[in-house]
């Protein structure tokens, strides 16, 4: 699985990389945050179909929850409570340094973006937290598309930013919906998952 990781195939002169537990092991502590927010105002929301929810952005999540629970509540005002309870937290995120690496491996030798289902002011913070926003030419957020994962429009779009095709371009994520996007957009998938290993 490693060689995968590491070796570039000679058609890939792009490389595209989710965010949120793809380059930074935020996960736990944006879990921490829907537990906040789910606590105050009263709904439902199991750790296990937050993971399985993982790129899409905290709106939409909220747009499900109400539609299915019956409960009022303005979906764009509880996502920005919900940011606003992640971001003091954002100075405990560590990067997932194996796939960092490849980020740096290839610095200066291939276009790169990120593609990401949250907001540009936390992926941009995460990213500066974690000194590699400078590594990448384009950042692509839920702000940036109509459509989004499992829908390819991220992916594309931040091929399209870097200026290579999509065929062309390698992409990492680390959930279902997110292979599943990066497929939809005809690129070379890698399901991070198969390599990182994450201590407990």
């Amino acid at each position: 699985m490693k060689s995968k990781l590491l070796q570039i195939p000679p058609h890939i002169r792009g490389l595209i990389f989710d965010c949120d537990g793809t380059l930074a092991d935020t996960m736990p502590l944006h879990w921490r945050a829907w537990q906040v927010i789910s606590s105050k105002h009263s709904f439902h929301f199991p750790e296990d179909r937050f993971y399985a929810l993982g790129g899409v952005p905290s709106r939409d999540i909220l747009k499900i929850i109400r539609a299915e629970q019956g409960i009022t509540m303005d979906p764009l005002t509880v996502a920005r409570e919900k940011e606003e309870v992640y971001l003091p937290l954002i100075s405990q995120v560590e990067p997932i340094n194996q796939v960092v690496g490849i980020a740096r491996q290839n610095q200066g030798r291939l276009p790169m973006a990120v593609a990401s289902g949250g907001t540009r002011q936390i992926i941009t913070q995460v990213l500066e937290h974690l000194g590699i926003l400078q590594l990448f030419q384009a950042i692509v957020t839920s702000e940036d598309v109509a459509h989004q994962k499992p829908a390819p429009d991220i992916f594309l779009e931040a091929a399209r930013r870097i200026g290579i095709p999509p065929g062309e371009c390698r992409a990492y994520e680390d959930t279902d919906l997110g292979m599943q996007a990066i497929r939809s957009a005809r690129m070379d998938a890698v399901d991070v998952r198969e390599f990182v290993s994450r201590s407990a």
